[in-house]
């Protein structure tokens, strides 16, 4: 294979723009920050590429100044911003309100979800506590640092946030908010699950058969773990374990009868049987669920909508007579959302995908997140946009380190981490003196 040609170093930089841009797109794919530079080794050793390996720290170095570029960057004054906000929760009292925006006018077509890349920071706002005021002061000052007031802010309805977003509808009555449809949905499950004999019954056997299998020949039939955030929203794979295990039980399949007797599966998994018609509700449950978060993933909410859902969930008999119930709640759930947009318009209706960007920062953070919020915080922003040549470039450009340590000063302040090392030198200290 031929030699990747070496480029020139980006002036007042080490490296060349396409290293940096390398470098970034490995750690948006997931790679660590320490991996990286291993990646590169190996692509240099493998393909015998001049390609230069930049240390770790580095590589941190430049994933903070993209992000601070793109928390910076300049929003188009518009009165069709649509914003999605949330907290961010680590250990300790910090509670990081972040607030990502996409305008009306820039939402995919019907039938595509929202996209990491589709969103812009607007605010990454970290603190030790929020209340509905602290929250609506947010809002308002955004706002005004921004140059646009949003047209509809999508939310959790969380009390804090919720509290402030209406605090802040009392100035601004033309922004509408709109309750995300998958904590909607969630809460819909955790009213009928939550105090339920059968589900508590059935939740406490699962729990008692992943300690009773998971060191026997039975390890692989073992329950998926619960999930201990939001349970109510990620029922669908235990659900899915327990309808396999149904039918495993009924007509054991030839692939699982030479590990295990059927004596020995009746008597660890057989209790089972003994929920299968709740298990059958549950799950149509949780299909009406799903398809209604889907549908209003791909398609967002705009006026006749609801009647889409309607002709997607099952109709009939197909479905008992709870979920039917539940499946009009969200009919009309959807319906009085859609509602609050104008003829033509088109709001986003979940923050799902603000979600997910949580959940690939942290995916980043890996063992830092244990020790609250730190600088890396500002990488958040990173993760929004695509590391392409122009990009990093002009990221490079126009945030400075300085800018970085200016930011981690005023923001963050003192982390939990270095009250940690603060705390343990001085013990250290101590204790060489005892």
């Amino acid at each position: 294979m031929g030699a990747m040609p070496a480029d020139p170093p980006l002036a007042g930089h080490g490296f060349a723009v396409e290293a940096i841009g390398l470098s970034l797109r490995l750690i948006q794919a997931g790679v660590s920050l320490r991996g990286v530079p291993r990646v590169l080794e190996t692509l240099r050793d493998a393909l015998g590429w001049p390609l230069p390996v930049p240390h770790w720290t580095t590589g941190r170095l430049w994933l903070l100044r993209l992000g601070h570029a793109v928390l910076n960057a300049a929003k188009e004054p518009s009165d069709d911003w649509a914003w999605l906000i949330d907290h961010s929760v680590q250990i300790g009292q910090d509670k990081c309100l972040v607030i990502v925006g996409i305008r009306l006018a820039d939402l995919p077509p019907r039938g595509q979800s929202l996209r990491h890349e589709d969103l812009k920071l607007i605010a990454l706002l970290p603190a030790k506590s929020w209340t509905r005021f602290q929250v609506d002061q947010a809002l308002e000052q955004t706002a005004v640092d921004t140059g646009h007031t949003p047209r509809v802010i999508i939310d959790d309805h969380g009390g804090d946030i919720n509290g402030g977003v209406v605090l802040f509808q009392q100035r601004h009555p033309k922004t509408v908010e709109i309750y995300d449809t998958k904590h909607k949905a969630a809460c819909l499950l955790k009213r009928r699950l939550e105090n339920h004999p059968r589900w508590r019954e059935f939740q406490t056997a699962v729990g008692q058969t992943r300690c009773a299998v998971q060191q026997t020949e039975l390890a692989f039939l073992v329950p998926p773990g619960p999930k201990p955030k939001a349970r109510f929203m990620n029922l669908g794979m235990q659900l899915k374990w327990a309808r396999r295990m149904l039918a495993i039980l009924r007509e054991p399949p030839s692939s699982v009868m030479p590990s295990v007797s059927t004596a020995r599966l009746n008597e660890k998994l057989g209790w089972i049987e003994a929920f299968a018609a709740d298990i059958s509700a549950w799950s149509q449950w949780q299909q009406v669920v799903d398809l209604t978060v889907a549908l209003v993933s791909e398609q967002g909410l705009y006026r006749g909508v609801s009647r889409l859902l309607v002709k997607q969930l099952p109709q009939g008999k197909t479905l008992c007579h709870s979920s039917r119930v539940l499946a009009a709640e969200l009919i009309r759930f959807v319906r009085s959302q859609e509602c609050r947009t104008r003829p033509g318009e088109r709001f986003p209706g979940s923050t799902e995908i603000l979600e997910s960007c949580f959940g690939k920062f942290k995916q980043l953070e890996k063992q830092q997140s244990r020790g609250g919020f730190t600088q890396l915080l500002l990488g958040f922003g990173a993760l929004l946009t695509r590391a392409t040549t122009d990009t990093v470039r002009q990221a490079m450009q126009t945030s400075r380190t300085a800018d970085i340590r200016t930011w981690a000063k005023q923001t963050p302040g003192v982390t939990l981490f270095a009250q940690r090392q603060r705390a343990f030198a001085c013990a250290t200290n101590m204790g060489r003196m005892l």
